[in-house]
């Protein structure tokens, strides 16, 4: 089947609505930490780095985190806006690397979420969040990231 470039726009627009959507889902899924805002809400959005690029990603990991975030009454308030943007950085970083090699990839992602991006709010949360929330975040992420890499071998391109 032939698709035209207004089809593509729609077909890709559709796809990463789906993926907020399921990314929606995924945010009431939570791992139990100090925040209720920890959940499978960054699946989608690492399915979508895999499956249509680290930019479409970006979107659906930001929408994602705020999903999330919301879900649990912005525990962090407009924190919230920071992380939900330096989750779109690690979206970006995910899919820079992803073809290059795919463990390294998987392993600087889960470091960056679940290391970097906390350590960059110590100034703003202190130490103490720093040191509570790191272990959860390291498991959250790698079960998003691992779950979105599994899920992704069952897809090719002209499935989704």
């Amino acid at each position: 089947m032939k698709i035209d470039s207004r089809n593509e726009k729609l077909i890709n627009l559709v796809r990463v609505s789906l993926l907020i959507a399921l990314s929606a889902v995924g945010a009431y899924l939570k791992f139990p930490s100090p925040i209720g805002s920890i959940a499978l809400d960054s699946l989608p959005g690492y399915l979508g780095v895999l499956l249509l690029g680290g930019a479409k990603g970006s979107i659906i990991l930001i929408i994602g985190h705020l999903i999330s975030a919301l879900t649990a009454s912005l525990p962090l308030g407009p924190i919230h806006l920071i992380i939900a943007l330096l989750m779109g950085v690690s979206s970006l970083i995910f899919g820079y690397l992803i073809d290059k090699n795919r463990v390294l990839a998987t392993v600087i992602a889960i470091i960056y979420n679940g290391i970097i991006i906390p350590a960059l709010l110590i100034p703003i949360l202190g130490l103490g969040f720093f040191i509570g929330i790191v272990p959860m975040l390291l498991l959250a992420s790698g079960v998003n990231i691992g779950l979105a890499l599994l899920l992704s071998r069952f897809f090719k391109e002209e499935q989704f």
